[in-house]
């Protein structure tokens, strides 16, 4: 069931550090399987330990599901089966979600009279809006992929034989785009709407600066004065011209 236990966390952390300094990756496709995404924590192994190890262990695994979030590259969770608690936190970590149409997702945390604790409460409502995350945080309920579309869950719903090649296919197509401005543009959205406007806005414009040095910037600026736009063909976020 995908399970996160400490092994699958620590073997989750160990790949995303591979990705993050990976100079060859220009996107990544989080998927699960044909059967499901992941069902979440593993609570047996969750019942069997005292506060201080719970503590460290959510400590540990919501750093993982930062790192997911915080990789240069766009991330695209492909969603079948369930996608529950920590399985969906980490689905919140992503870009861009495509699920199956008969996928379930849900925080039923609240269930087991917690709460979730690897970004639940946080992503989720950045994602949907406050009073819709209470909702499916209060009741624990599951949603499924007509709704979770409707509230903006998931991006995107198709067949369930066809999730990883949606996801897959719309991967390919980021890490054909300019590598250096997707990443400043994940920046600019995710750490310019937890601060002021003014703030906001500064940020932008520093990035915007940064990447109009880039090889990818050259390029993309070339091709259009010459051939139009939609034309140019990115290497790379290099410095300087080609």
């Amino acid at each position: 069931m995908n399970a996160f236990d400490t092994l699958q966390r620590d073997e989750l952390a160990a790949r995303v550090r591979q990705l993050a300094d990976s100079p060859h990756v220009r996107a990544v496709v989080l998927y699960g399987g044909e059967r499901l995404f992941a069902a979440g924590a593993d609570v047996k192994a969750l019942a069997a330990m005292d506060i201080d190890e719970v503590r460290g262990w959510n400590r540990a695994l919501q750093r993982t599901f930062d790192e997911v979030a915080q990789l240069p590259m766009p991330v695209v969770a492909a969603i079948t089966g369930y996608a529950l608690g920590g399985g969906l936190e980490l689905a919140l970590a992503a870009d861009y979600r495509v699920a199956a149409d008969d996928a379930l997702l849900g925080q039923p945390e609240v269930q087991l009279g917690i709460i979730p604790g690897s970004g639940g409460t946080q992503r989720l409502t950045r994602l949907i809006g406050p009073s819709r995350a209470k909702n499916l945080l209060m009741t624990g309920r599951r949603v499924d992929a007509a709704e979770a579309l409707s509230l903006g869950l998931v991006d995107e719903v198709v067949p369930a034989a066809e999730v990883h090649t949606a996801a897959f296919h719309y991967a390919r197509k980021l890490a054909q785009g300019p590598a250096a401005a997707l990443e400043a543009i994940k920046e600019a959205v995710n750490h310019g709407t937890d601060t002021s406007l003014s703030t906001g806005l500064a940020l932008e414009r520093s990035l915007f600066t940064g990447v109009f040095g880039t090889r990818d910037a050259t390029t993309g600026i070339e091709s259009f004065l010459s051939e139009g736009p939609g034309k140019a063909r990115f290497e790379g976020p290099g410095q300087g011209a080609p």
